[in-house]
């Protein structure tokens, strides 16, 4: 089947942009816009990044304010993770695990980890489409990937829920 073959491909081949290969001058929002729009793959369903998502995500706590009204590499670094990361997590779940995987780390090796791990769930993901699948199998392998998603939420869920009393303990201790 031709559309899982050019899945499979895109999973395996399409990867965000590294970080050196961002710009090095400071973005305008709409340039930011734009520029979002190729770092993942997507299919069109109403998954774009809009300006009002951007400064929710600002005021969430979830990305760092702009300077000026020019966002930089840091900037895009971050979008990336919360625009793969919100198609499975709430904005807290999200908040949380930025906020906790980014203590006493730089950016720029933030979002090497980043990149790394959304590789491998491509791989993962990828590994397991078969382009000679006959279509009536296709449900099947909708269930499989859907019941592979539910487990893979429900367990970062609660890893997630046993860092917060950590960094609250961390927190308290700081006072």
């Amino acid at each position: 089947m031709e559309e899982l073959e050019e899945l499979k491909r895109r999973l395996e081949e399409e990867r965000p942009m590294p970080w050196d290969a961002f710009p090095d001058i400071g973005l305008y929002m709409d340039q930011v816009i734009s520029y979002m729009s190729r770092q993942l793959i997507t299919y069109g369903q109403g998954e774009a990044l809009t300006p009002a998502m951007v400064n929710n995500y600002i005021k969430d706590g979830l990305l760092p304010r702009a300077e000026g009204k020019k966002y930089n590499k840091t900037h895009l670094g971050y979008l990336t993770a919360i625009c793969a990361l919100k198609q499975v997590l709430s904005v807290r779940e999200t908040r949380d695990l930025l906020q906790v995987g980014t203590r006493g780390r730089d950016p720029e090796a933030l979002y090497a980890a980043f990149c790394r791990e959304l590789s491998l769930a491509q791989d993962c993901a990828a590994e397991v489409l078969d382009p000679t699948l006959p279509e009536e199998e296709l449900p099947g392998l909708a269930l499989r990937l859907a019941l592979r998603s539910y487990a893979d939420k429900l367990a970062c869920q609660r890893v997630l829920s046993l860092l917060a009393p950590r960094e609250e303990k961390a927190e308290r201790k700081k006072k």
